[in-house]
């Protein structure tokens, strides 16, 4: 991937998850050429490149659009995410690092610390890197790779369910459980946890769906 195209897609890609890019909103291809300072070409590259990650629709004659997810399409994904989650933190369970169970513990600590002061921004990058870095400790980096996919597709709605009241206390609560789980290296246990976790996900998102768009 050549630069311009790389840094386009990159800024289309943070535009689309951080919200600032709406669902279902049309990307003009001049206007992005212009903010970005690459070519039309470029942004056409970067825009099938997207589609390509299921981020943005292409259509004939009419253009390029934010792909909006339907509530079944998003519960599909999430229940897809929770089988293939609970298989990563089996493995991850065996194989995980004292080094990694020691960066976890200081990630739970800095979670709780950021949810007291509510800077929601800081608890989810946090979040993301207790997953990522049970992701690392699996060995089972196939399913590793469909779940980032998902990830990254739901990850503008998953953000904003800790703004629902009372799910970002839950959601410590279940980051605590699934580390006392990969701590006592309990495969079931480990299993069980991250699974109730994303079905907790999905049930908030399920029940507060109008409210994450």
């Amino acid at each position: 991937m050549s630069r311009p195209m790389e840094n386009a897609y990159q800024f289309i890609k943070e535009k689309i998850l951080d919200g600032s890019y709406k669902p279902s909103q049309k990307l003009t291809e001049n206007e992005l050429s212009e903010v970005i300072g690459v070519s039309r070409n470029t942004i056409k590259k970067a825009l099938l490149k997207l589609e390509q990650e299921n981020l943005v629709e292409i259509e004939k004659n009419k253009g390029a659009f934010i792909k909006a997810f339907t509530l079944e399409e998003m519960m599909n994904y999430l229940e897809i995410r929770e089988v293939l989650e609970g298989l990563v933190a089996r493995t991850a369970t065996k194989n995980i690092s004292d080094v990694e169970l020691n960066q976890l513990e200081k990630i739970l600590e800095q979670m709780d610390y950021y949810l007291k002061q509510n800077q929601f921004d800081e608890y989810s990058n946090l979040n993301k890197e207790f997953h990522r870095i049970m992701y690392q400790a699996s060995k089972n980096q196939q399913a590793v790779k469909i779940l980032n996919v998902i990830r990254t597709q739901l990850s503008r709605y998953h953000f904003r369910t800790i703004l629902i009241p009372g799910r970002n206390q839950s959601s410590y609560q279940e980051h605590k459980k699934i580390f006392e789980a990969l701590k006592t290296h309990d495969e079931e246990l480990a299993q069980e946890a991250v699974m109730n976790h994303i079905a907790n996900v999905r049930t908030t998102i399920k029940e507060n769906f109008s409210l994450l768009l």
